[in-house]
């Protein structure tokens, strides 16, 4: 198998174990979050022939199961993912509404703010703004049921595109999107912390439920 490789190919293949490859494997996976990878993606980056990636993925499917491992890889339109077990859900669930997880932290916030302001939008788009990862922000605000997927970009891939959802409008007491302040003049360069800061400290009123004393002081995600 390792004859019919290119030499540019062959060279790398020379310098890691097939453990390895998997262990690279479920990293990229694990970076490219909830839009996946696709075979093609895979073996570009890892310099291999497709047939090999199909066969480590296949091998890894297996090994996860039975090991009893708590995630899984899933083919989902083509591209593959990590994602949790379904049978963990409630745990997920209770870890989500637990009291010390009810505050959002800056990176939650900012996220929130980009989303409303910029939807639909996908991962990709958020982080260019943000200029960081995140994947645990659109996490933790799906699980508050402020945001949800509502549809999927015409782009390679296919990535997710996120909006807010009814609970964030009932959250922050508004009829429509439309009603976010100032909106009207966002429409130009994006000031992240303005923008933010707008949507929390400007909503006032008894309808306000969340402030940015709310925040936790962590600024990451």
């Amino acid at each position: 198998m390792i004859s019919s490789f290119k030499p540019k190919r062959r060279e790398l293949t020379l310098t890691l174990n097939f453990q390895q490859m998997k262990s690279i494997i479920e990293g990229l996976l694990f970076a490219s979050g909830d839009e996946g990878l696709d075979i093609k993606q895979i073996a570009e980056v890892m310099e291999l022939d497709a047939y090999v990636i199909k066969d480590l993925l296949k091998d890894m499917r297996t090994d996860f199961k039975r090991k009893g491992r708590g995630v899984q890889i899933v083919e989902v339109a083509g591209s593959y993912q990590l994602t949790t077990l379904a049978e963990h859900a409630p745990y997920f669930e209770r870890l989500a509404y637990s009291p010390s997880r009810s505050s959002l932290s800056q990176a939650a916030l900012e996220t929130l703010s980009i989303v409303a302001y910029k939807q639909p939008i996908t991962r990709v788009e958020i982080e260019e703004i943000r200029g960081v990862k995140c994947d645990r922000a659109l996490a933790t605000l799906t699980s508050k049921d402020l945001i949800t997927e509502v549809g999927r970009a015409d782009a390679v891939g296919r990535p997710i595109l996120y909006g807010t959802s009814k609970q964030f409008l009932e959250y922050f007491g508004l009829s429509s999107i439309q009603e976010l302040p100032d909106s009207a003049n966002f429409q130009g360069n994006f000031d992240l912390e303005e923008e933010t800061r707008m949507l929390f400290d400007r909503l006032g009123g008894d309808q306000k439920q969340l402030t940015l004393e709310d925040v936790s002081d962590e600024h990451g995600e």
